[in-house]
């Protein structure tokens, strides 16, 4: 059993005169914060706001690059791209943060990709090593958040990146361990028991229930509650409490960035 977790969220998603998800709820009960950089969500004013909520709270900042794609909220696939052409946006969008991150004084410590970019590289090799690049690029010790069972992690442990293994209380699984796709009607899960009973499977016996009947092992760095799923905050409260009851402790995971 996990002696400790990291709760984290994908945050930061309003954009001008547009509100997503109940971010001032959800900085209570979190440790880390992905934050978008503006090409699925977020704009620059909102990324500071959200990075000085989080500097308030003591909550780790990362960035959650995307695709290009505000109109679909980064969850269209998106091929045809050349790959150094996506590799600059997401080089982009790190750096945006980190930029932001180092003027008010809080430090960024990892990047976990976003939506389509991220379901496509965690089956895709050579999208995958992109993504590592990226994020090399900007600082090798920052922590990619991914997947297990994903092509992103293999990438990663391949080229020495730190990584912090991710499991979701809020989405379902396939048999062969990746995210169940937002196509089916049961990719999301709406009721807070069974994102507990989820949870709980996954970090206390170590095993990823999927929708076919399997349980895979996993070794979970860091839980997600996706910030904009309709009662949020509650799922994550009673998560908080049933993971406390089960003796397992909400913090941070580790890094080389953080402050000391």
């Amino acid at each position: 059993m996990a002696v400790t977790l990291d709760l984290n969220c994908d945050m930061g998603e309003a954009f001008g005169a547009y509100t997503i998800g109940d971010d001032a709820a959800m900085m209570d009960l979190i440790t880390t914060a992905n934050v978008a950089c503006g090409f699925h969500a977020g704009d620059p004013a909102v990324m500071r706001r959200t990075i000085l909520a989080a500097k308030a709270k003591g909550v780790a900042v990362g960035a959650h690059p995307s695709f290009m794609d505000l109109y679909g909220f980064g969850r269209r696939r998106i091929t045809g791209d050349r790959p150094e052409d996506l590799e600059a946006q997401i080089v982009y969008q790190i750096a945006a943060l980190r930029g932001m991150c180092a003027v008010l004084d809080w430090p960024m410590t990892h990047v976990k990709t976003h939506g389509a970019l991220g379901n496509m590289a965690a089956e895709d090799p050579d999208l995958a090593a992109l993504c590592v690049r990226a994020i090399q690029a900007v600082d090798p010790t920052l922590v990619f958040i991914t997947l297990p069972y994903s092509e992103t992690m293999t990438a990663a442990e391949k080229a020495g990146l730190p990584v912090a293994c991710e499991i979701y209380a809020d989405r379902t699984y396939d048999d062969a361990g990746t995210l169940t796709s937002r196509q089916r009607p049961d990719a999301v899960i709406h009721d807070p028991a069974q994102s507990v009973d989820q949870v709980l499977s996954m970090v206390v016996d170590g095993l990823i229930p999927t929708v076919g009947g399997q349980k895979l092992p996993v070794q979970a760095a860091t839980l997600c509650v996706h910030g904009d799923t309709p009662g949020a905050p509650e799922t994550a409260r009673a998560l908080r409490q049933a993971l406390a009851d089960a003796g397992v402790a909400i913090a941070p995971f580790p890094t080389a960035s953080r402050p000391g």
